[in-house]
Formats: structure tokens, C-alpha cells, sequence
């Protein structure tokens, strides 16, 4: 759950600026990973034990090299959401990084919310990297947690953890250093590191980096050597978040490389593609790199942003990916091209490449005005399906529709009086896809157009400082159509004063705000929510409004 997104943060500075100085940086660092430096860990270390680090590359206990293709999943704000874990795996990742806090800024995640978290993932045969997120933004923001403090936290979790190793990374904490001094990163992920071994963890340790996790001043591509000779058993593997400073090919090829030619494993830990106010990231060339050096990947971020335009589903619906949720899970060098299950689970090793059998002709049922339920004969595979990708397909061309782990789905945001095409593809936990099932035409409902407006208004503060806070509105429609356009109207009783959103646009007089939506809000689907976040300034008192209406017609 990015607020104001932190990763992409870089307070006073342009992002051009930034990765002017990151090329400069890297330049500067350069012989501080060259190839002559990669020197293998001395015989003496201790055997590893389930995923482990060796040559640079991570490898199950096997020895089977694992490469991550998976996305972040925001546990610890959303803890209902366990679900998530299930619908992860069905659009083929092999991987989850779960947030979650060790108590200093959010609530704790306690020893047996930990437990559960990993016995899902396992349950959903998905490599659970674990991170806490407190330390975010460390020596900036006055609000971050130590990497000491979340090192004592993973100590109090050993008991949980110890066993877990084929399954179960340790990712210390997240982007735990900001801009300001970046280069006093290194002692405090240094003595974590060595605090964590001391207790007996065995578990392959990740290191995020500072710059809010984007190590635009070169820090840690500088002292990786140092940190990585720091861990006696050699298993841990650094993770680069890649927001908006990356937002040429040259700038990522240039950072992944310098790790891979010095034999220093790392994965890209977060990244997002959608372009914001501070740049436009690179993800194709994120993705493709990571896929050309055979390195990890988990995206930013299943569901729940403040800004939603980082939600790969909408409001957890896994049938309901956004375009940057069919970018990730479905376009090139995706998750579901790419992605190929750890052999731990006993399935989709390397060697399976047979692709189930085809679906059967799907059928359409309950037909609406703006959406269709779709059932189809299940499909057979060698090993197991894993699930099915339902496309549209018109004018020689597919476009993703929904996904599903059982045979049938139902495929909502349609347009009224509207003929579609629809077809089915099965995928086992290989990544392998069937071909593409018989075609059902289906023409939805006539319907009554936009409503007037039936909604539903959820307002909350998400945190709060002298003379400021941030809130989070979440608009629902409640009627059977979708709404577009819209206009939300509400007062603030307290004086407070929007000073910037995203989602939408606000103009306000006096307490009176209206907000109209941005493009990636303008249309709200039958049944689904949009969500908008502020920041604004405030008195003393900060009430919240009691009373949200749409196109001039009051929500619930």
C-alpha cells in the first residue's frame, strides 16, 4: 500500500537530475564490482541449507537455479486478503513478497499471523520472500524503524521460521535508508546481516537498498562486495527497486549488469510502470533484462494503493486486472510466459513442458448488461492445471478478459448491447499453456446507461502530523452499469484544505470540495471501486465529512 510512494520519491530533486547522477555514480563505482572481485566464498562457510546463493545465482536445496517472477503483496494493511495468495499463483507467478511490520510504525504481524502467511504460501506452492516494512525511508522520514529493530523482530519470529528455508526468504527490511546520507547504509545492513547469523538463521537473506530503495547515488552497487563478504554463509542476494529513476534502457541494463559481471546475485525486489509526476520507468526493459540474465523479479504491487494506478488487480479481484496487472501477468517477458514453479513443491520442474489439453467450448450464462458468467469442461495436464486465462477475441486479435483456478468465471465491465467473443487457455504450474479453446459468442443486455449515480463512499485518515494529514477515498458503484462520468461533492467541517491528490483532480471553496476523476478513474465498473488520495493541511481538529454524493446524488 504505496501512499505517496516512497520508492519514487526523491524530495527536491528532477528524476532526469537524479539519473544523470546515477550514471555518474555508476561510473565512479565501477571497478568496485568488476569481475576480478567476484571471488567465491572461503570452503570453510557453512553448507547451505534449502535456498541458498552460489556463483551469484539463488538455487533451491537441489541445486536447481530459481529464478523469482512475482509480485508484492501488501499483508500487513490488508490481512483479510489472504485470498490474494491463491489468486497470485493462478496467473502463474512463483513467487510473493509479503509485507509486513514489526510493529515500530503499523501493527505487529505476530508469530502465528507469520506462521499462517507461510503456511499459505507453501499451500499455493509460491516462494514467500518476507519483509518488514517499517525501516521505509530511514534517516528521511522521521517516521522509519532501524534495520536493528526489525532484525530483533525477525529473531523473535525464529522459532516460525527455523525449518523454513526451502520455502521462506528474509527480506530485513524495506528501502531502509532515504536520501539523506545514503552512505550510512552500509554499517547498519552490515551488522543486521551478522546480528541475524549470530541468532542461527540459515535462511537466504535480501538486502534492499537506499535512495528509497533505488540506490540512485550508487551506494550500495558500491559497497555490495563489502556487504556480501560480511555474511559468513554467502546466501544473501540484493534487491534494487526500479520506479521512475529508471526510465531508460541504458540506465537499467548498466545497474543489473555491473552485479551479474561481478558474480553478485540480485533481483529487481519492486518496480512499477506506470508513468507518475516524477518520470515514466522502463519496465519493458526491466522485464526483458531480468529475463535475458535469467534474474528475479516481483512487481509492485497485487492491490490496495492509495493510487490505484498501481494495482495489477482491482480492489483484490483477480478477474479484474488493470492494464498494468495484464502488462505484468500477461504481456512479454510477463509472469506467464516466464515464470517456472520452485521444484520444492514437486511439480513444473524445468523439464516439464507439456501443456494441458485443451479446455472445452465454453458456455455463457447469466448475461447481463455489463457482464457474463462463463463455464467451460476443465482441462488435464501431466502434472496439474494450474488455471485458465479467458481472452476476448475480435479482429484477428486477443485481449485478456479474466482469470480463473476453476472452469468457469465470471467476466464483469462489459458494455451494454455489445457482442464479444470469448475463449479459453489452460496453464499448468510450468507455465505451459494449452491451445486456445473453441469460441462462445455472447451479446450482453440492454441497459439503462450511467446511473444517476448509486455509490457507496468509504473515508478514512491513513496517517496524520501537526498542521496535516493524508486521507483515502474509496468510490463504489452500486448500481448494475458503469458510471462515467462522475463528480464527487462532499465538505470538510474542520477548514481543512486539500493540497494535492492523486486519482482525481480537486477544486474546493471554502470546505466545499469537488473532485472529478483522473483517466485511469474516469470510468467506475458495475459492482467496483475507485480510490483516491490526498494530502491536506488542517487546524487542530480534523472531523472527517459526513456526507459524500456523486453527480449530485447522495451515496451511502
Amino acid at each position: 500500500m504505496r501512499t505517496t510512494p516512497p520508492s519514487r520519491t526523491r524530495p527536491g530533486r528532477s528524476a532526469r537530475l537524479l539519473t544523470l547522477l546515477a550514471a555518474l555514480v555508476g561510473l565512479a563505482f565501477l571497478g568496485a564490482l568488476c569481475p576480478a572481485a567476484a571471488l567465491a566464498q572461503s570452503s570453510g562457510a557453512r553448507a547451505a541449507t534449502g535456498l541458498h546463493i552460489s556463483g551469484g545465482r539463488l538455487l533451491e536445496a537441489n541445486g536447481n537455479d530459481f529464478v523469482m517472477r512475482g509480485v508484492n503483496h501488501a499483508h500487513t494493511w490488508y490481512p483479510g486478503e489472504t485470498q490474494s495468495l491463491a489468486d497470485i499463483k493462478a496467473l502463474g507467478a512463483n513467487s510473493v513478497r509479503v509485507v509486513l511490520s514489526d510493529g515500530h510504525r503499523w501493527s505487529e504481524n505476530s508469530p502465528a499471523d507469520v506462521a499462517n502467511v507461510v503456511a499459505q504460501c507453501k499451500a499455493n506452492r509460491l516462494i514467500c520472500v518476507l519483509e518488514v516494512h517499517d525501516t521505509t525511508g530511514y534517516g528521511e522520514d522521521a517516521a522509519a524503524g532501524t534495520l536493528d529493530h526489525a532484525a530483533d523482530y525477525w529473531i523473535g519470529l525464529k522459532d516460525v521460521l527455523a525449518g523454513e528455508e526451502d520455502y521462506v526468504i528474509v527480506n530485513i527490511g524495506n528501502e531502509p535508508w532515504g536520501n539523506t546520507d545514503p552512505a550510512g547504509w552500509t554499517e547498519p545492513t552490515v551488522a543486521a546481516v551478522k546480528k541475524l547469523r549470530d541468532a542461527g538463521f540459515q535462511h537466504t537473506i535480501m538486502v534492499d537498498a537506499p535512495n528509497w530503495g533505488q540506490d540512485w547515488q550508487g551506494v550500495m552497487r558500491a559497497d555490495a562486495r563489502t556487504v556480501f563478504d560480511a555474511d559468513a554463509t554467502g546466501n544473501l542476494i540484493f534487491s534494487i527497486h526500479m520506479y521512475s529513476v529508471y526510465d531508460t534502457a541504458q540506465e537499467i541494463t548498466d545497474y543489473l549488469n555491473a552485479y551479474v559481471d561481478a558474480g553478485l546475485p540480485i533481483l529487481i525486489g519492486e518496480f512499477g510502470g506506470p508513468a507518475d509526476q516524477w518520470g515514466d520507468p522502463d519496465e519493458d526493459t526491466m522485464m526483458a533484462t531480468a529475463e535475458q540474465l535469467d534474474l528475479g523479479y516481483l512487481a509492485w504491487s497485487w492491490s490496495g494503493n492509495t493510487d490505484p494506478v498501481l494495482d495489477l488487480a482491482l480492489d483484490f479481484d483477480p478477474s479484474r486486472l488493470s492494464s498494468w496487472g495484464e502488462r505484468i501477468f500477461h504481456g512479454a517477458d510477463g509472469i506467464a510466459r516466464t515464470s517456472k514453479e520452485a521444484t520444492v513443491f514437486g511439480g513444473g520442474a524445468p523439464d516439464d513442458t507439456e501443456a494441458p489439453t485443451v479446455p472445452g467450448t465454453p458456455s455463457a450464462s447469466a448475461v447481463t448488461a455489463t457482464s457474463v458468467t462463463l463455464g467451460w469442461s476443465a482441462s488435464t495436464d501431466d502434472t496439474r492445471v494450474a488455471g485458465y486465462d479467458v481472452v476476448r477475441v475480435g479482429d484477428g486479435a486477443e485481449t485478456p478478459a479474466a482469470t480463473s483456478t476453476t472452469n468457469s468465471v465470471t467476466v464483469s465491465g462489459l458494455t451494454p448491447d455489445t457482442a464479444y467473443t470469448f475463449a479459453v487457455y489452460a496453464r499448468d504450474a510450468a507455465g505451459n499453456r494449452s491451445a486456445r479453446s473453441a469460441t462462445v459468442d455472447v451479446r450482453t443486455r440492454e441497459g439503462g446507461g450511467t446511473p444517476g449515480a448509486v455509490c457507496a463512499v468509504t473515508y478514512r485518515v491513513v496517517g496524520e502530523w501537526p498542521g496535516g494529514f493524508q486521507g483515502e477515498i474509496a468510490v463504489r458503484n452500486t448500481g448494475t452499469a458503469p458510471l462515467t462520468p462522475w463528480t464527487l461533492a462532499f465538505t470538510f467541517p474542520d477548514g481543512q484544505t486539500v493540497t494535492h491528490m492523486w486519482g482525481g483532480t480537486a477544486t474546493q471553496t471554502g470546505g466545499a470540495v469537488s473532485v472529478t476523476p483522473a483517466s485511469y478513474t474516469a470510468t467506475v465498473p458495475a459492482g467496483g471501486t475507485v480510490t483516491l488520495g490526498f494530502t491536506a493541511a488542517k487546524g487542530t481538529a480534523n472531523t472527517a465529512p459526513t456526507a459524500f454524493s456523486v453527480n449530485g446524488t447522495a451515496c451511502a
